[in-house]
């Protein structure tokens, strides 16, 4: 389904400008984690293994909640998918950016375990932006698929296929990274405020998605 998806200019620039909001947030959760993940479930899985071994239980609790946080949050996503048929993008974009305005609110409070609980539900939530009917759509907060079709697609141009059909996948994890770099930015300089940052464009990406809906 990611082929298919990313064939439209207009799905492939909102997968991009998503790809860049899950990294800059896993930048911010990831440095203030000291070494989890918000949104990559991979690497709090391998910490949880790892830690399960050497029988650190604190750092598995630690790990295994972010991960069910992770499936909640993508539950949630596909149940908007579910309920709202062809106007579902606007509305799990709503809500993500509800919870991460809820997160930087519950900063604010003092109640820095909350607000990385709701950033989590909403890294999960983001990834039902592009589900079809319920089943399983194009994976935006995290890049190793991404990766491994750069991999095939470029096998696949070197033997006679598209000559630049890796790039989007390629454009996806470029712009991860950019939101990661700018995450880790604007976390040093604001904490977890700076998630106020991500809850304003994930906003003005409802808004943008509703209106090219209605166009």
């Amino acid at each position: 389904m990611g082929p298919m998806i990313l064939a439209s200019r207009r799905n492939l620039a909102l997968a991009c400008a998503l790809s860049a909001l899950a990294g800059y947030v896993d930048g911010i959760g990831y440095l203030h984690l000291g070494g989890l993940f918000v949104s990559f479930m991979s690497g709090n899985s391998t910490r949880l293994g790892v830690s399960l071994a050497e029988r650190g239980w604190s750092n598995a609790a630690e790990a295994l909640g972010l991960i069910a946080l992770f499936v909640a949050g993508a539950a949630c996503g596909s149940l908007i998918v579910l309920g709202r048929g062809a106007n579902r993008q606007p509305w799990v974009l709503l809500v993500e950016a509800a919870l991460l305005a809820a997160a930087a609110l519950c900063y604010a409070s003092g109640f820095s375990n909350v607000a990385i609980a709701a950033i989590v539900l909403a890294m999960g939530l983001e990834n039902a932006v592009f589900q079809i009917d319920g089943g399983a759509g194009l994976g935006l907060t995290y890049v190793t698929g991404a990766l491994v079709k750069v991999g095939q697609l470029l096998a696949a141009a070197l033997t006679g296929g598209a000559r630049w059909g890796w790039l989007p996948n390629l454009l996806l994890w470029a712009a991860l990274v950019a939101g990661s770099v700018c995450g880790a930015m604007a976390y040093h300089w604001l904490n977890l405020a700076a998630v106020w940052f991500a809850a304003a464009f994930a906003l003005a990406l409802s808004g943008i998605v509703a209106a090219s809906i209605h166009l």
